[in-house]
């Protein structure tokens, strides 16, 4: 699911938005890094990205081991933000089920929306996935969805991080965060792979067609992943967590790594900072959303608060 901060970012319903300027020079690159990263703490009223995420990943220490993620009934929002400040992930039923884009085919796909401007990830995304400039392809619903039956070698083509207002219309999202991003939708078939990172945002992700199996690590084990900046919120991974490479990655050994599989009408919660990967095993149609707010396992954590003396 990831990666919510690589700006295949908010479009028109008609259109799909430019593609990312790569800047000139490392000057530019770091002075535009540092004004994106300001923007984001305004945004979520923190005094520093940088501190957040250290207090996330303090924060992450105290929690009590897992093996499994919790499976919970439907929660209204006061009892899914107590819940969620505890800083463990869990799933909720009950709620993505009862949405109107759940109850039709993927057939809808080509019936009513082929004529959609998409923007699909091609070539070996799961190597570039942090990249400024991985390979994508523009063309239309109808289009993907014959690169999908056409079944050529290699990973197949996905659709990640789209702003599909027309599949939007269909969902009913809860109101659990006091600040959220816009819906994002993910399509492929199965082998599409969102590749291990962490977005220090909360998340609330819906599985609506299909199965995926989703692999999440503790925000604090990043010290044995090998991570890689791709903005202040963003981080990467070049570990395999379903097949790792203790050769190549030995610190991954002491990774602790959590295994769900997510069905149709399954909500993910995803802590900020929680790194997770995730694997179609069918055809699937997700969606997500990311707070714009503090992590609600920082509740009360007025330090971060801009002018907040220590």
């Amino acid at each position: 699911m990831a990666t919510n901060h690589l700006p295949e970012q908010e479009a028109p319903a008609s259109r799909l938005p430019p593609r990312q300027a790569v800047p000139a020079t490392p000057a530019q690159a770091l002075a535009e890094q540092q004004a994106r990263a300001q923007k984001d703490a305004a945004i979520r009223a923190v005094s520093s990205i940088d501190a957040m995420r250290e207090a996330i990943k303090l924060a992450a220490r105290s929690l009590p081991s897992i093996t499994a993620i919790e499976r919970l009934q439907r929660l209204d929002g006061a009892a899914f933000r107590a819940r969620a400040a505890q800083g463990l992930p869990f799933i909720i039923t009950g709620i993505v089920g009862r949405w109107p884009l759940t109850s039709l085919a993927p057939a809808v796909l080509r019936e009513q929306f082929a004529g959609l401007p998409v923007r699909a990830r091609v070539g070996d995304y799961i190597n570039t996935a942090f990249a400024a400039d991985r390979a994508m392809q523009d063309m239309s619903m109808g289009e993907y969805l014959d690169l999908v039956e056409a079944d050529a070698p290699g990973l197949p083509p996905y659709l990640g991080n789209l702003a599909l207002r027309e599949l939007n219309r269909l969902c009913h999202w809860p109101a659990y965060f006091d600040k959220m991003g816009p819906p994002r939708f993910w399509i492929g078939p199965a082998r599409t792979v969102t590749p291990l990172h962490c977005d220090f945002d909360d998340n609330i992700f819906a599985q609506i067609w299909g199965t995926k199996r989703i692999v999440l690590a503790p925000p604090h084990h990043d010290a044995f992943l090998y991570v890689r900046e791709a903005n202040s919120l963003l981080f990467g991974s070049p570990v395999d967590p379903e097949a790792p490479d203790f050769a190549q990655f030995p610190l991954a050994r002491q990774a602790t790594f959590i295994e769900c599989i997510v069905e149709p009408g399954d909500m993910l919660y995803v802590p900020a900072g929680w790194y997770h990967q995730v694997r179609a095993l069918s055809f699937s149609l997700s969606s997500n959303r990311w707070a714009r707010a503090l992590p609600l396992a920082l509740t009360g954590e007025a330090a971060l608060r801009p002018g907040a003396t220590l």
